[in-house]
């Protein structure tokens, strides 16, 4: 039987990863908050996006948890097509229970729904990516932990969806978001309890890709693809802001309506020439002068 390390590095995996799987679940969480604010097109584009989001955090999480994956008397090295696999898995499963919150009329049915069916992929995920594994040896699991493991991934699920419906001001999100990273790790590191590993020693290469020349690279490019969506999703105004900012856009603008509804041909009426104030004040005050002076020289 193998010793299996699973902190190989120290803790620098484990935080590294879990930081990982925070930065996915906040950003699915604001992308959700904005998706439900929007209607159409731009709904189904933010869903998107907030499915990519939690299922590339997820994913990365799994796999810079594994970079710190050791057996001793055994090299491992990864399949990558089954890796990649994994990936799409992650995000399809996500994507599924995104959409059933996004687009459900009956929020608790599809919270349940969403819940059970991105918890089960994103088990999926985690073991599909266990069977990538190759290494010099048999791989056996404990059936109790793998049932727990799996559990916990439906519980993460149910309260990342939960989260995405409830929770909108943005010390809340990233409450939310560890707590989350915390099940999905937690999720993790029981599916990988449940491993054993019977070794048996070879001098045989083994195939596929070593961590470092696969896992490590896309690992990286994901977690850059997290982090540059997050600025582009904070930079983005808001539901509320753009209308605020269409509002005082109305306000500043003239007033044009009356020529935009005048009929063809419509000509306005000339204004009357302008009287001359000076004349027209000497001109009212000679005629009670010589009105009064009439007056004065009539006979009684």
């Amino acid at each position: 039987m193998g010793h299996l390390d699973h902190a190989t590095y120290g803790w620098l995996t484990p935080v590294l990863s879990y930081a990982m799987a925070c930065a996915g679940a906040a950003l699915a969480l604001r992308c959700t908050v904005r998706a439900l604010e929007a209607t159409g097109r731009s709904r189904r584009n933010w869903l998107l996006t907030a499915a990519s989001a939690n299922g590339t955090g997820i994913w990365t999480m799994h796999f810079v948890a594994m970079l710190g994956f050791g057996v001793t008397g055994t090299d491992i090295r990864y399949d990558v097509p089954l890796t990649l696999l994994s990936l799409v898995v992650a995000m399809t499963v996500v994507g599924t229970g995104v959409f059933a919150v996004g687009y459900g009329r009956d929020r608790s049915r599809s919270l349940l729904i969403g819940g059970l069916t991105t918890g089960v992929g994103v088990a999926s995920m985690h073991y599909i990516g266990m069977a990538a594994l190759r290494l010099h040896g048999q791989v056996t699991y404990d059936p109790t932990l793998v049932a727990l493991s799996v559990v916990c991934a439906v519980a993460a699920a149910t309260a990342a969806l939960w989260a995405a419906l409830n929770i909108h001001r943005p010390a809340a999100v990233a409450v939310a978001a560890a707590v989350m990273g915390a099940a999905v790790s937690s999720m993790h590191y029981t599916g990988m309890f449940a491993v054993s590993i019977d070794v048996a020693p070879s001098t045989a290469p083994l195939p596929g890709a070593g961590a470092m020349q696969f896992v490590f690279p896309l690992a990286v490019g994901l977690g850059s693809y997290l982090f540059i969506t997050s600025a582009f999703v904070a930079l983005s105004p808001t539901a509320r802001e753009r209308a605020a900012y269409a509002f005082a856009e109305r306000l500043t603008e003239p007033d044009e309506r009356a020529v935009d509804v005048a009929p063809p041909g419509f000509r306005p009426a000339p204004y009357p020439a302008p009287t001359r104030p000076h004349a027209h004040a000497a001109a009212h005050l000679s005629g009670p002068v010589h009105g009064t002076a009439d007056t004065c020289d009539a006979p009684l």
